[in-house]
């Protein structure tokens, strides 16, 4: 029996989408034609076609107003209208597609998801989704921090001001947005586009109730987990499946996430904030070194992995509370071992391949860029030898770091930030550290390596 695949979706994804599918499947049904349909609309992606199934279909239809990726269709006959069309004439374009000439099937494995859309799954991808969007707005709010005081580090304080000016879009806009959309794209990881709506108010809430990044990391999975399960207990009929999207799951989920940040989870969360903005900045010398040498250290362990991005997230998150030392710490940890590595190779060059020598002249610049991953392929192909370099040589960085009381108002940019004024208090110290955990890597490394094989 000839199988038919559909695809349906519109611009706002509520009314048209669903209708679609069920006009469809009825006119399937009457046919007697084997049949399935994929929707893509506001309560997100249902009824996903598999690689095997669009590979043994005769014909697709595409009944949508937008994007619904194509390209997984390559070589299948393919039927494209508009929404309304399969809603209008679902027999019409059945007779169509079953009509068609059937092409070579396409290789199941070259099948892409969506870009954007593909489910992730696990707390850590989720926190990660919200991290990469807030990312922006770190970036942007802390150089424009930065740039006002160009103009005096007080200048700021005069409305009217450039000074003022750029203030107010780094700090009273860019940073005000961290958490809402820090605690939204959390949330729309879990559940999709319905979890944004809750999880960005419940973002607010936490900044507004002084609970900090902290704060709206609980607010994002809250209201993701609670509108993913909303989505699977509320079922209503699939024309009506809009005013889930639109009303009942943003109204209740958001009401449920609101209430409990307000009486439960923002109080303890805010005082926990408190304390801990209070101990970092009254940190002894002692406490400080601790501290930045676990932030640095923490940077060169998995070199882009959890380990590396839970310290990261620690440095960016203090920025929000105008806690600017960690993330000085985390920068140094994450340039030291990429820079370190690439000394090494200047130094000790006979100690390594040429592999690792043409790896090691990209690695400089890498270091300078605050890209820790080009330390990868050195510590891959040695791993118990060059990770604990790496390791000591970055703790040492980000310990001299906070001992120096070096700030860092942007998450990013690595040596380059400095060429912004006023971007790194201390500068000539967080040079000092940096060499000086560079150089402390570049010696250990050069210790602990493995020879180089003779040929």
């Amino acid at each position: 029996m000839k199988r038919i695949l559909a695809v349906t979706a519109c611009p706002t994804g509520i009314a048209h989408t669903y209708m679609a599918a069920e006009a469809l499947q009825q006119a399937a049904a009457e046919k007697q034609i084997a049949f399935k349909v994929e929707t893509r609309g506001a309560i997100g992606l249902e009824n996903e076609l598999t690689a095997g199934e669009i590979a043994e279909a005769h014909a697709i239809i595409i009944a949508a107003d937008t994007d619904v990726a194509e390209q997984r269709f390559d070589g299948k006959p393919v039927v494209k209208v508009g929404a309304a069309e399969a809603i209008k004439n679902p027999e019409v374009l059945l007779a169509r597609a079953l009509a068609m000439t059937p092409a070579a099937p396409a290789a199941p494995a070259a099948v892409p998801r969506p870009a954007g859309r593909e489910k992730k799954t696990g707390p850590y991808q989720h926190l990660m989704t919200g991290v990469s969007y807030m990312l922006p707005l770190v970036v942007a709010g802390g150089l424009l921090i930065a740039l006002s005081f160009v103009f005096g580090i007080e200048a700021f304080k005069e409305q009217g001001t450039m000074a003022a000016a750029l203030m107010d879009i780094g700090g009273g806009a860019a940073f005000a947005l961290m958490v809402p959309v820090l605690a939204g794209f959390i949330s729309f990881s879990i559940a999709e586009k319905p979890g944004l709506a809750p999880g960005l108010i419940g973002g607010m809430l936490a900044a507004n109730l002084g609970a900090g990044f902290i704060g709206g990391i609980f607010a994002g999975f809250l209201a993701g987990y609670v509108v993913r399960w909303m989505k699977k207990v509320i079922k209503l009929p699939k024309h009506l499946a809009g005013l889930t999207s639109i009303l009942i799951i943003p109204l209740f989920a958001s009401a449920f996430v609101g209430v409990a940040m307000i009486y439960v989870i923002g109080g303890p969360v805010s005082a926990l904030m408190k304390g801990l903005s209070g101990w970092l900045t009254s940190l002894g010398t002692g406490n400080a070194l601790l501290l930045g040498f676990l932030l640095g250290a923490m940077m060169a362990f998995d070199m882009g992995g959890p380990v590396n991005k839970a310290a990261y997230t620690f440095g960016v998150g203090l920025l929000g509370s105008n806690i600017y030392g960690p993330m000085a710490a985390v920068m140094a940890g994450g340039m030291t071992p990429v820079l370190g590595l690439w000394l090494a190779t200047v130094l000790r060059p006979k100690q390594f391949t040429a592999e690792e020598l043409e790896a090691g002249k990209a690695a400089g610049v890498l270091g300078l860029s605050f890209i820790t991953e080009g330390a990868i392929p050195f510590a891959a192909a040695d791993p118990f030898r060059i990770i604990p370099a790496l390791v000591i040589g970055s703790g040492i960085a980000g310990a001299l770091s906070m001992a120096f009381e070096v700030s860092l108002r942007t998450p990013h940019g690595g040596l380059f930030v400095l060429l912004i004024p006023n971007a790194v208090s201390q500068w000539p110290m967080y040079l000092l550290a940096i060499i000086a955990g560079t150089a402390v890597t570049a010696v250990l490394v050069s210790l602990l390596k493995r020879k180089k094989a003779v040929a």
